[in-house]
């Protein structure tokens, strides 16, 4: 039987808005509520975006009420939704990593690498076409950039590592960081009171292990007491989830500079990343049987592996 999509109201005026997309609570974005006024940190794919109206209208919200939209990086799973939502919110700003604001105004060449990483008809089935967004409701985002939402300061961290238009967001009130892909996926499948597993994302094409290393020491350094991760949710165990991510992190990238010339590289490096994955959700002590785990993660050694080819290439 499929989970029901299920939105999760935390603390300090943030909901996790469960976007469907692959599965339930697999993907979030975030609704962050101050005052009355709104911010959307993350957004899904197009098909979310009902459910992000939803989630305002239920906490008796307007779309005039959001100020800003925040994608943590220009990856459709976290933006792809972002210019169709804009056409709903009137008063927001799209709050962007520098690197990816002219891809928001004119999303050709993105869409164009997305096609390439995907194929056409996964693009049509999961993402569809992302809207572009008027130049003038564009902020590129900088390193230490602060915006308000209704006095409430949300402060923007340069996090490359995952790509190099990925930022994280600090709120204060919360003491916790939207952490994008920085920090890794931590599917709730992996996560009970029991076992904690997350593993790191380095989908194509920007992935980049040291910048990630220093980024996540960066995250560490604000002593978080919660990570927002879009994959997925609250994340109380931020220390242990930036080991994990780091750890296995490291073991990919010396995995693929090992097997560089080997004529067989691709399919070597897919079963190394299995192995890697495989022993840490152990180690773990994850609850689950060797075949459930596996498959839960072949996706991310799909991704994984295309983007380490590209990283080694380079």
């Amino acid at each position: 039987m499929t989970a029901a999509l299920r939105d999760e109201r935390l603390d300090h005026g943030i909901t996790v808005v469960d976007t469907g997309f692959v599965r339930a609570q697999f993907d979030a974005a975030y609704l962050v509520v101050q005052e009355g006024r709104a911010a959307v940190v993350d957004t899904g794919t197009n098909a979310a975006v009902p459910r992000i109206l939803a989630a305002l209208a239920a906490q008796g919200l307007e779309p005039a009420d959001v100020e800003w939209v925040i994608p943590t990086h220009i990856h459709l799973d976290h933006a792809g939704g972002a210019g169709l939502l804009m056409q709903q919110l009137p008063r927001a700003r799209l709050l962007v990593h520098a690197r990816g604001a002219r891809h928001m105004v004119d999303p050709s060449q993105l869409m164009a690498g997305v096609r390439a990483v995907y194929g056409d008809e996964v693009v049509r089935r999961d993402y569809g076409e992302l809207v572009p967004v008027a130049a003038d409701r564009v902020v590129p985002a900088e390193e230490g950039m602060v915006v308000q939402l209704a006095g409430r300061p949300l402060r923007v961290i340069d996090t490359p590592g995952h790509a190099r238009h990925h930022l994280c967001l600090w709120d204060e009130a919360s003491r916790g960081c939207f952490t994008g892909d920085t920090l890794g996926v931590s599917y709730r499948e992996f996560h009970n009171g029991r076992w904690h597993y997350a593993l790191p994302s380095s989908s194509p094409v920007q992935y980049d292990p040291a910048a990630l290393r220093e980024s996540v020491a960066r995250l560490l350094a604000l002593r978080p007491a919660l990570a927002y991760v879009t994959h997925y949710g609250a994340v109380a165990e931020v220390e242990a989830q930036a080991d994990m991510v780091v750890r296995q992190s490291d073991a990919m990238a010396a995995l693929a500079q090992e097997l560089r010339e080997a004529g067989d590289f691709e399919q070597r490096l897919r079963e190394g990343l299995r192995e890697i994955y495989l022993r840490e959700a152990k180690a773990r002590g994850v609850g689950l049987g060797d075949a459930e785990i596996l498959a839960l993660v072949e996706p991310d050694v799909e991704l994984n592996a295309q983007g380490l080819a590209v990283w080694i290439g380079r």
